[in-house]
């Protein structure tokens, strides 16, 4: 049988921006040489030199994958996200250029509870305020607004992976816990459902955001929220940038409306370390400021690294795209002795006919086959048993196919 696909060795695999050493093992383990690790991130020309004769692309948060960036990859197959969100990327442009991307929705799960959890003890006692004092030089024991978390409120705005881990642990130290979402949620533990956002927020002595970045969530905790907060709240915002209105919140502590806030995430962040960091929050007491870190501990990482990796060399090995954020869903089982076809077009009537001629018009026998399409591109994949030798041209009689956005061998 001909050797239809790019060997493993000539895929070139490049990983930006530190991403753990834990997904170059993967690679390595499953027979992939080429990985190469870069520690920061990159933009412009460097990042497209690099993108240039790269196959698989693994990134963090600050890279931007555009449009003009993944048009110019020309031989880029598929991108991993190192990171929960995906924002970074263009995902419909990648789409529409056959590129699945892929992500770690789940891996950092405990380690942003565990800050928020953290964050919590923090504000209550005004650790923040206190420890600025004490570093200048001003030794100030009053107990004025410190307060045990014991038996106050938490409200979780955002009921998924992360909320209900924060739950449990809130839970454990004598939290009351309310939560609110738009999708029905078994609570966990005691924790009670609220009916609306407006009701969470007036009665939470403590509110964390956990919500994705949508048109829904972009300024839903603006002017109007905070003033529905309990006067002497605190804001917790692990989740997106766009989520708060960062002006207003400066204004609420200010006023003294709320005692405390803690903000890993913001409108706009650096793209690298040597950028500066400004917002509106700087400068205010009992404020907790981090640099987007709240996934950043070394387990974390390390599970990212291997659950991303391994979705990409699932990916690149047998064509399953489960998992894929911008794509549809298809996994076909791996048959010893078949060669598998991959064939990603404009979702168009007949491109599944055609492909099937292809194959048909040669005595090749399709042995497994599974089609998934979305509004915009089809993808499916062929298990192929018959003979296949050098110069049938198949790949071209694929590739001519009218819609064809992308063909790949696997053997």
């Amino acid at each position: 049988m001909a050797r239809l696909s790019v060997p493993k060795d000539r895929i070139r695999i490049v990983l930006l921006e530190g991403v753990h050493a834990s997904a170059r093992d993967v690679f390595l383990a499953h027979g992939y040489e080429n990985v190469e690790l870069v520690s920061g991130a990159l933009d412009g020309a460097a990042l497209q030199a690099r993108l240039a004769d790269a196959h698989i692309v693994g990134i963090r948060s600050r890279t931007k994958l555009t449009a003009p960036l993944i048009a110019a990859a020309e031989r880029v197959f598929c991108i991993g996200c190192f990171c929960i969100g995906t924002n970074q990327v263009d995902l419909q442009a990648a789409k529409l250029r056959g590129i699945p991307v892929f992500n770690a929705p789940y891996s950092n799960t405990r380690s942003v509870a565990e800050l928020v959890i953290g964050e919590i003890i923090m504000l209550a006692r005004r650790v923040p305020e206190k420890s600025a004092q004490a570093a200048t030089g001003h030794w100030r024991k009053d107990v004025s607004g410190a307060r045990e978390i014991r038996g106050k409120t938490l409200g979780i705005v955002g009921y998924g992976h992360i909320g209900s881990q924060v739950s449990v642990l809130a839970e454990g130290l004598g939290m009351h816990v309310r939560y609110f979402d738009i999708v029905d949620k078994l609570a966990l533990g005691n924790a009670q459902p609220c009916p609306s956002l407006d009701a969470l927020l007036a009665e939470s002595d403590v509110v964390t955001l956990h919500v994705p970045a949508t048109p829904a969530t972009r300024g839903m905790i603006g002017a109007r929220a905070l003033a529905r907060m309990k006067q002497g709240a605190v804001l917790i915002n692990a989740a997106r940038g766009d989520v708060v209105d960062v002006e207003a919140l400066a204004e609420a502590l200010r006023s003294g409306h709320l005692a405390g806030a803690a903000v890993d995430v913001f409108p706009s962040e650096p793209a690298r370390e040597d950028e500066p960091f400004s917002s509106p929050l700087q400068g205010i007491a009992n404020v907790i400021l981090t640099p987007h870190i709240g996934g950043s501990t070394e387990e974390a990482q390390a599970s990212i690294g291997r659950e991303v990796a391994e979705k990409l060399v699932r990916y690149s090995d047998n064509g399953s795209t489960v998992g894929a954020v911008n794509f549809v869903e298809v996994s076909l089982p791996v048959q010893a002795g078949m060669t598998r076809f991959l064939h990603i077009h404009r979702n168009v009537p007949g491109v599944l006919a055609a492909v099937n001629r292809v194959f048909s018009g040669r005595a090749l026998n399709i042995a497994g086959q599974y089609l998934r399409t979305d509004a915009d591109v089809g993808y499916v994949v062929s298990d192929i048993g018959g003979d296949l030798v050098e110069g049938m041209g198949v790949r071209r009689d694929l590739e001519a196919i009218e819609g064809t956005i992308r063909v790949r061998f696997l053997y």
